[in-house]
């Protein structure tokens, strides 16, 4: 896909900045420049709706999301909250492609606008962020980086915090943190609790006991036990 030139860029984000600022909160993003970036996602849809391949799906995703991110900047800087199609499908598509932090920044301006998302998705923005980030600290995505996952997890809980989702989304995400944190305690000691990692410990503790309150079958009983016992161990006096 062509690359669009500096000075394409700053249009694009000039004009994004004037249609985002012009829509008010509740309403919609109206504006030829709006237009023709939503044609632009019909087509690239599209484009991705004949690949069957979910690995390729991704792939293709990444190549297409720079066509998105001057329109994206421009909202961010000047939006006062108008519901933008494009920027939620982009915000979808970074949690896809792995570019989570990125993923946030759309998010943080997107939930603190109540945006929805397309009815293909069946579920509201904090439930799906809850699912998706959830989903990606236990399928591995974040492998030997437990304290990215855990700053993950953590913006995802306080940006969905008051939102009505799920409570075994939300389940999710507490155990995810939960493991996460503990990864991190086992990284200074896999045996036992140290004060270097005693507040890790704690904290983990909190999550999976939350999680299993939520959600009975959340699969945090085994490591509240394990936990357990190994606080119980730190917290003991030397003989």
């Amino acid at each position: 896909m062509a690359r669009l030139s500096p000075a394409q860029l700053h249009r694009e984000r000039v004009l994004a900045a004037k249609a985002a600022g012009a829509g008010e909160p509740g309403g919609a993003t109206v504006g030829t420049a709006y237009e023709l970036m939503l044609a632009q996602l019909h087509e690239h849809r599209r484009t991705l709706h004949n690949i069957q391949s979910v690995e390729r799906k991704i792939e293709v995703k990444a190549t297409m999301l720079p066509a998105y991110q001057a329109w994206i900047d421009g909202v961010l800087s000047a939006g006062k909250g108008a519901q933008d199609e494009v920027l939620v499908n982009a915000l979808v598509w970074h949690i896809d492609v792995g570019d989570y932090e990125r993923a946030l920044q759309l998010a943080g301006y997107a939930v603190a606008h109540d945006f929805t998302l397309p009815d293909r998705y069946n579920r509201t923005l904090p439930t799906l962020l809850q699912d998706d980030f959830a989903g990606a600290a236990l399928g591995g995505k974040f492998k030997d980086q437990p304290e990215r996952a855990a700053d993950l997890l953590q913006q995802v809980l306080a940006m969905t915090g008051n939102a009505d989702t799920p409570d075994q989304a939300r389940a999710k995400v507490h155990k995810a943190l939960g493991l996460a944190l503990l990864e991190m305690v086992n990284k200074v000691d896999a045996e036992n609790i140290t004060a270097e990692s005693a507040d890790y410990a704690t904290a983990a503790m909190q999550n999976l006991n939350r999680a299993g309150e939520l959600h009975q079958g959340a699969g945090v009983k085994k490591e509240i036990e394990r936990l357990e016992r190994r606080l119980k161990k730190f917290a003991e006096p030397p003989k």
